[in-house]
């Protein structure tokens, strides 16, 4: 999860760099909302055929799904900005180190929890073989964004 976070967060930056210098801040943020959006419908899109999500499914599954995601990206975020904070002090104290590097670390043990808490949710909505499939999906979908990524940094590279 914490590497689709990561995965994606790196694609959507690559294909909005070249946007940053050339537009104005209101239509960044439209093309970047529109861009998210078809992210999400992509990756619903993804899910459903990969694990054979029936429609009541879906209706119940990509709520509790994209909750459990931002929750994840919060979780992230604040440990990321407590190391950012930490790296751009010109003279942290060891304690500040220590609290940063336990921020860090206690990342993962809250991603745990989180996707833990919403296993048992998911129980109520996927089977047995699409909770067994889902975690491999989620791998699978973030290889396949990687692909993406690297085929349009190559295109661009070769240009």
């Amino acid at each position: 999860m914490k590497k689709f976070i990561l995965l994606s967060l790196v694609f959507i930056a690559s294909l909005l760099a070249p946007a940053i210098n050339a537009q104005p801040q209101a239509p960044q943020s439209a093309e970047r909302e529109q861009w998210m959006s078809e992210m999400r419908q992509y990756k619903r899109n993804y899910f459903t055929k990969e694990l054979d999500l029936s429609r009541d499914q879906q209706n119940k599954f990509f709520p509790l799904y994209e909750e459990m995601e931002n929750q994840t990206f919060k979780i992230n975020e604040e440990a990321r900005l407590m190391e950012k904070r930490v790296s751009e002090m010109p003279d942290p104290t060891d304690l500040e180190y220590e609290k940063a590097t336990d921020a860090i670390y206690e990342t993962k043990m809250k991603e745990a929890e989180l996707e833990k808490e919403y296993l048992q949710k998911f129980k109520t909505i996927l089977n047995k073989k699409q909770m067994f499939r889902l975690k491999a999906v989620e791998r699978q979908f973030s290889r396949d964004m990687m692909r993406q990524h690297n085929r349009l940094r190559n295109r661009r590279a070769d240009k």
